[in-house]
């Protein structure tokens, strides 16, 4: 009888034990959970508070003279978006980028699955807007590049991919590496089928400098203060701080408008989709690179987006 109830009290023990783990592992998780939700928010925001301003800079010369060649598909007004996902989604989210910006690419690193997994289902669809904040702020012409490069992407119906690949290997803030066409045409090597002659005469030729020039100057020319600025449905994603966006909350908000049910979360968007470089112009929430006076807006989210 002893030794019965011995056994069955140690494994009563155990049974608690392994309880009691259990739910610390799911506090755990839930934990970690939120720190990284926090953490990218911080990022993106601290980005945004000390992003440097160069008035009058940003501007592409010589390289941005000439006609516009629109990349193929590109759509929105004066056809600056570079549209991703189903035309048909109900949610669209609008994203203003610079291939050099730190912030930028914390973005794409923490929402990139979730985004494609939305736009996979049908129920999002983007529009890529390519700005030179980086270029002007920090010196060099690898933002006015990579994004040609990534316009020339588009071109060969691979802007997803390589968009991807050129924020997974991101340079630091202060090296122009993306200023070399060689290395645009290397990373291209690791997206299938996109290195073709075709490709590398755009990207050494600089097609599409003069259409990222113009989409840089409606950047300009609107109220938005930084890169990146994100919106869902034309709501600034990271107005609200004290109820910060995470991927889960997201993707929660696309489906619940796929249902056409109501949901809150993220804060008014300005007016004008762009980070302002005008005087007068209202600060979005939108965190990251900022870029506001009456020159040219080049801001940065110096070593805060990593």
């Amino acid at each position: 009888m002893n030794d019965g109830a011995n056994r069955q009290a140690k494994r009563s023990a155990r049974e608690r034990l392994q309880a009691e783990r259990e739910r610390e592992r799911k506090k755990d998780k839930r934990r970690r959970t939120l720190v990284v939700a926090t953490a990218v928010v911080g990022v993106l925001a601290l980005a945004a508070v000390v992003g440097l301003i160069a008035a009058n800079a940003g501007k592409g010369g010589k390289d941005t003279a000439g006609p516009v060649a629109v990349p193929s598909g590109a759509a929105g007004k004066d056809a600056l978006a570079i549209p991703t996902g189903s035309s048909e989604a109900k949610s669209t989210l609008t994203v203003w980028e610079d291939f050099r910006c730190p912030a930028c690419k914390s973005f794409e690193v923490n929402y990139k699955d979730t985004i494609h997994e939305l736009e996979a289902k049908g129920l999002l669809k983007g529009e890529y807007h390519l700005v030179t904040l980086i270029d002007g702020n920090m010196g060099g012409s690898g933002s006015l590049k990579a994004a040609n490069a990534a316009a020339c992407a588009q071109d060969a119906g691979k802007f997803t991919e390589y968009h991807d690949v050129l924020f997974q290997n991101q340079p630091e803030e202060t090296d122009d590496a993306y200023g070399s066409n060689a290395k645009l045409i290397e990373l291209a090597g690791k997206v299938e089928g996109l290195d073709t002659p075709a490709f590398r005469e755009c990207v050494e030729k600089g097609t599409h400098n003069s259409w990222v020039a113009k989409s840089h100057e409606a950047f300009r020319a609107g109220d938005f203060r930084g890169t990146p600025t994100i919106q869902l449905n034309g709501k600034d994603l990271f107005a609200d701080q004290a109820n910060p966006i995470t991927p889960q909350k997201l993707k929660e908000q696309v489906e619940a408008a796929a249902k056409g049910t109501a949901t809150t979360g993220g804060g008014k968007a300005s007016a004008s989709p762009s980070a302002s470089a005008s005087s007068g112009a209202s600060a979005s929430a939108s965190p990251g690179s900022r870029a506001k006076g009456s020159g040219s807006g080049t801001g940065s989210g110096s070593g805060t987006g990593g």
